[in-house]
């Protein structure tokens, strides 16, 4: 793995008829880029609670998860959605192999709220994994679990729900990303007045994050690109419904927000 890799995020909510994201992936890969693809599946996650009669709660974007909720989340997330976009990747002529932050010890984490209950706060990241992965050719996708940490309780060692821009936002972290990408369903980040913010650095991204402006699902991703920013030049935020939206981004048409790094500018 020579160049650092590019981290992209996407979620269940932009993978539609209309979406090249796949596409837009195996074209990289053909190219020689290495990506390493971080996925949620809230949306799924939350109709299986639902049939199960389980009524989802969020807590600052975050999902509520009781002892039933994880049992569907990790079925969910890296049984259903994972195997499917790996299955997608491989009809389109990728190659991709599909994990969880469990395997190969790759995240390890800690109850970080007893009231959201069974969700982690990562504490540590061993990406040997993924860049045996890279190595091999492959390109990582990623379920956002992660491995409790060794303690005295009952779940120590089991299974944590890890929010989706959350594990995007270490990983990009902990590899020194070369870029992080969310290809969310929204347009990017709004000020006040709902407009897109299409350039912001970290510091007028801290001032909007601690303001009150930034609302609900988007809590996890502005920390996260402030988190990525610590070690990456850049990190954007940008509408993955639209066809090769991804694409238009490496190649400097991005319409969503960019968010810079004042000490090390994107070059």
């Amino acid at each position: 793995m020579a160049a650092p890799p590019i981290v992209v995020k996407i979620g269940g909510s932009t993978l539609g008829s209309h979406d090249t994201t796949l596409k837009d992936l195996v074209t990289l890969q053909n190219q020689g880029v290495d990506v390493v693809v971080v996925h949620g599946g809230g949306n799924v996650i939350s109709q299986w609670m639902q049939r199960q009669g389980i009524p989802p709660r969020f807590v600052n974007g975050l999902r509520v998860t009781d002892k039933a909720s994880l049992e569907i989340v990790v079925a969910v997330l890296t049984g259903l959605i994972n195997k499917e976009l790996v299955a997608q990747m491989h009809t389109l002529g990728g190659r991709a192999i599909g994990i969880s932050g469990i395997d190969g010890g790759l995240l390890e984490a800690r109850v970080a709220n007893p009231e959201l209950g069974y969700v982690g706060e990562i504490v540590s990241v061993n990406s040997g994994a993924i860049k045996a992965l890279l190595n091999g050719g492959y390109m990582p996708m990623i379920a956002p679990l992660a491995r409790q940490c060794q303690d005295d309780s009952d779940h120590s060692g089991g299974p944590l729900n890890i929010n989706g821009d959350t594990v995007a936002g270490e990983l990009a972290h902990a590899l020194g990303a070369e870029r992080l990408i969310f290809l969310t369903d929204v347009e990017g980040v709004m000020d006040g007045a709902g407009r897109v913010i299409r350039r912001l650095d970290q510091r007028r991204a801290s001032l909007l994050f601690q303001s009150g402006v930034v609302r609900g699902g988007m809590i996890p991703k502005l920390a996260a690109c402030l988190r990525a920013l610590e070690r990456s030049p850049v990190a954007d935020i940008i509408d993955g419904r639209k066809p090769e939206a991804l694409l238009d981004c490496l190649n400097g048409r991005s319409t969503g927000t960019t968010i810079v790094n004042q000490l090390r500018p994107p070059q």
